[in-house]
């Protein structure tokens, strides 16, 4: 079927690339898989860092709980939506194809440029630093290791990626399956276990956040915590019957994750004061330490290890499909939109964005690459909610096989809550959102320098494909 659109731009691809629309990665995930890469890509390590944060900054428990409930209702907002356009146009690529085909070759092209600068690198970097810290509080290495150990592992599983999505898939249905048991198993460890006669629900102290500007850094926080649930649609060109598992997968991996940050943070409240947990660096191993004494420790950062190395895995799937997607199209260096010709993955964006999150490791904190992630990724998120809008509208013809739930209130209801998160950062975390969109509009000049470039190779004999 011709989608309209195709012929926005230009693009060069090698001979014999069969267009920018056709993926050539063959589809081999099915819905539990599919499921499983959305799950353990969100479920990673903000679900054990980012409370005290929260705790600190809300300081009430009315505010605490109602700004874990807000991040799930924003986050599913953005699921119902974002199903819309994995059905509709179901190729690798994910945020990037929706760019392209609502606004056009540029948006798509900023959104790639800071996935390849910004956000993918970024995220590898944190998650894989956190694995490693916890590695070494398991293993007793010392803190000279931490960055070894995270750029050993952002290597292999890079390595197990480009080999085959389908060890990729068997990685991300394990560790996914082992980290909700270890998080459901400690939640209810600590209502059965625990004491709760001294914890916050035990003890309220008030329903008022303790300043609404310190709540709305907080949803930046939570966000961090749920950030995953697009990512599936970067690998929608490799999973199966993709107009009926795509919306299934991602609406109800988000509720999933939903269900599961609720529970664990209903059992640090059972067990953990307010001020505990503002003070704590490290609730989960507080609460474990609670609950079974001095192993707890060890109970926690095995359990932080299985966490992150599924989200290290499923960031890893994820996210250099769009470079391929980029490649494809003929807005990035085309042998990044290689297929290798017997293992059938993108072998050339896998390892690419690994070289780059294994430099980021090397040389960043973890705070900077976080707030890196969080910053460079929204303002797309918005754009691509919005695109639901154009889309109706200049695509009404395209067969739609999943309509977004509580259309127009759901995707308007996030959008306003993205932008307000976005210029919430921008007036209270100045230097941090000013770098970000620095890197973004950075992209504006590169853009139009690489279409000058790749109009005179095609003026020396390249091959244009629209």
């Amino acid at each position: 079927m011709s989608v309209p659109g195709e012929a926005r731009g230009a693009s060069v691809l090698p001979d014999n690339d069969p267009g920018p629309h056709v993926d050539r990665l063959p589809r081999r995930l099915g819905i539990w898989s599919a499921a499983a890469v959305l799950v353990g890509s969100t479920i990673g390590s903000g679900i054990f860092r980012v409370p005290s944060t929260v705790a600190d900054r809300v300081e009430t428990l009315g505010a605490f709980s109602l700004i874990w409930v807000v991040g799930a209702l924003v986050a599913l907002m953005g699921a119902l939506t974002i199903a819309e356009l994995a059905a509709m146009f179901p190729r690798s690529g994910g945020i990037y194809v929706f760019l392209r085909e609502a606004y056009g070759p540029l948006p798509a092209f900023l959104f790639g440029w800071t996935e390849l600068l910004v956000i993918r690198p970024s995220a590898l970097g944190a998650i894989a630093m956190i694995f490693a810290e916890y590695a070494g509080r398991l293993f007793g290495y010392g803190p000279q290791w931490v960055k070894w150990v995270a750029a050993g592992a952002i290597l292999l599983l890079g390595l197990a990626n480009i080999r085959s999505v389908k060890w990729g898939a068997v990685v991300q249905n394990l560790s996914t399956a082992a980290k909700v048991a270890c998080i459901v198993g400690l939640a209810f460890a600590a209502f059965l276990l625990g004491d709760g006669g001294g914890g916050a629900l035990a003890n309220p102290n008030g329903m008022a956040p303790a300043s609404w500007i310190g709540f709305g850094l907080a949803l930046v926080s939570v966000m961090w915590a749920y950030d995953g649930w697009a990512d599936l649609t970067f690998m929608a060109g490799e999973v199966k019957d993709p107009g009926r598992t795509m919306p299934r997968a991602i609406i109800g991996g988000v509720l999933a994750v939903a269900a599961i940050y609720l529970t664990i943070v209903a059992a640090y409240l059972w067990v953990m004061t307010m001020q505990e947990m503002a003070a704590s660096t490290l609730v989960a191993s507080d609460v474990a330490q609670k609950v079974f004494g001095a192993a707890g420790a060890s109970v926690v950062a095995a359990m932080v290890m299985i966490s992150t190395f599924g989200a290290l895995n499923g960031s890893t799937m994820t996210g250099p499909r769009i470079l391929y997607a980029m490649a494809a199209d003929g807005n990035f260096f085309s042998p990044i939109a290689l297929v290798h010709p017997r293992w059938k993955t993108p072998y050339a964006a896998i390892g690419l964005a690994a070289s780059l999150g294994i430099a980021y490791v090397l040389g960043r904190s973890f705070q900077q690459l976080a707030d890196s992630f969080v910053l460079g990724i929204w303002p797309f998120y918005a754009l691509a909610v919005l695109a639901v809008f154009k889309l109706r509208r200049t695509h009404a013809h395209v067969e739609r096989p999943y309509r977004t739930v509580g259309f127009p209130v759901v995707p308007i209801v996030f959008l306003i809550a993205a932008v307000g998160m976005l210029l919430n950062s921008a007036i209270n975390n100045a230097g941090e959102t000013l770098f970000g969109f620095g890197i973004i509009l950075a992209g504006i000049p590169a853009y139009y320098l690489w279409r000058a470039m790749e109009k005179r190779r095609v003026a020396r004999g390249g091959e244009v494909r629209s």
